[in-house]
């Protein structure tokens, strides 16, 4: 299969990736990272959550994210809301798209939202409804699609079956997201192929964790599969829970390093990106996570 011509990359470093930090991190700060991504080129930032902060205390300061950030015409700045009623917070705080998430594997769905797949997915009718009665997009995420960390590993066929109720219900692009990193190319175009046989290709997304240093692989993987749209954290920020030490999203600059060379568009200028994510690396105080950032600010 040809390479796409362009690439939709979705940010997911101030969500995502801050989420797991353990120091608070100040609202004008997060403010600063989502108004940097944009001045970047990025079209799509995903702000932040609008779960219990008992769960997710980092998350606690979106409704004021949302308030503060410089919007730009074309950007879409989505939101995670596991249920009913962070929707309604989200939809308070003029949020203009919102992800649902559902795990590929019921042992991780237990130990993560303390309820059955099957369960998750009916908790996502109510909402749904609500966001198409208020007219917000609603994107799908999948996790664990290429091994879990309490099953091992996880079929296709099982990811096919619930993208495809995600898809079903309402949701217009589900990204299938290597949670804990252990996927690789075969595996990845494997899964790609049998998905794909319900779910047109460009609803479809790639979300790759770099545990095993096999994300870019497995985005290079994506592409030859037709899939032109990817999710990515800068400097590669947000640690992956399941895996001690272990590296979580694959970096933005590391992505659009990837992307350039295979002369793929995206709109994204990676200077300014780099400058977004190193900035934020040292408010956290912490090493930049992107191959692609340390090299050139080295070399700087």
């Amino acid at each position: 299969m040809n390479l796409p011509k362009s690439v939709r990359l979705v940010e997911v470093g101030p969500r995502d990736g801050l989420q797991n930090e353990k120091q608070t991190i100040s609202v004008s700060d997060k403010v600063r990272l989502v108004d940097d991504l944009t001045a970047a080129g990025l079209s799509y930032v995903e702000v932040g959550s609008f779960v219990s902060p008992k769960w997710v205390p980092q998350m606690a300061g979106s409704a004021e994210v949302f308030a503060s950030i410089g919007r730009q015409p074309g950007v879409t700045y989505a939101a995670l809301t596991p249920n009913l009623k962070g929707f309604e917070a989200a939809l308070d705080a003029k949020v203009e798209e919102v992800a649902v998430f559902a795990a590929a594997s019921e042992a991780f769905s237990q130990k993560n939202i303390n309820c059955s797949i099957a369960d998750s997915l009916q908790r996502f009718v109510p909402l749904l409804e609500a966001a198409k009665a208020a007219n917000i997009r609603v994107r799908g995420y999948v996790s664990c699609v290429l091994g879990c960390p309490y099953e091992g590993d996880v079929t296709p066929q099982q990811v096919a079956s619930v993208a495809r109720e995600l898809y079903t219900m309402g949701c217009y692009e589900v990204s299938l997201g290597d949670t804990i990193g252990t996927g690789s190319a075969g595996k990845t175009r494997a899964m790609f192929e049998v998905v794909s046989r319900d779910i047109p290709r460009d609803k479809l997304a790639g979300h790759f964790h770099d545990t095993y240093g096999q994300a870019l692989a497995n985005i290079y993987a994506s592409l030859l599969e037709g899939i032109h749209v990817f999710d990515s954290s800068v400097a590669g920020l947000g640690g992956c829970p399941y895996a001690k030490g272990a590296t979580g999203n694959v970096a933005s600059e590391d992505v659009l390093y990837l992307l350039q060379g295979l002369g793929i568009e995206t709109g994204v200028d990676m200077d300014t990106l780099i400058a977004a994510g190193q900035r934020i690396c040292d408010k956290l105080g912490k090493a930049n996570g992107s191959r692609v950032a340390r090299a050139r600010l080295v070399n700087h």
